[in-house]
């Protein structure tokens, strides 16, 4: 038995029972495709909502960093156009030396 399967196992003795209304198409997609993994339908199901909500969670947590930065530049009134970016990127990529770009008011 693998890891996962005793994650699942020990989460199911600990959790409470949650009913779900599975279409018969998507159980008749799930069961096979479980199967071939080495798992059950309901294992199966159980790791696509942890997979899901660790998505879930990432993507929040892309989504502050992007609001914070964009907090901050509207804050400062500075950025750097991708343009100089971009160019600097490729130099240091090259190895080349290369002189990071100065940020700029932002323009409006």
């Amino acid at each position: 038995m693998g890891c996962i399967e005793r994650v699942f196992q020990s989460w199911e003795a600990a959790l409470s029972r949650t009913t779900t209304r599975t279409p018969e198409d998507l159980k008749a997609h799930v069961a096979p495709a479980a199967i071939r993994s080495g798992t059950t339908s309901h294992g199966s199901i159980l790791q696509a909502i942890a997979e899901k909500t660790e998505q879930m969670d990432l993507r929040a947590d892309f989504d502050a960093v992007a609001e914070d930065r964009y907090a901050r530049i509207v804050a400062s009134g500075k950025t750097i156009s991708w343009t100089e970016m971009r160019g600097y990127l490729e130099e240091r990529l090259a190895s080349k030396a290369a002189k990071r770009p100065a940020a700029h008011k932002l323009a409006r």
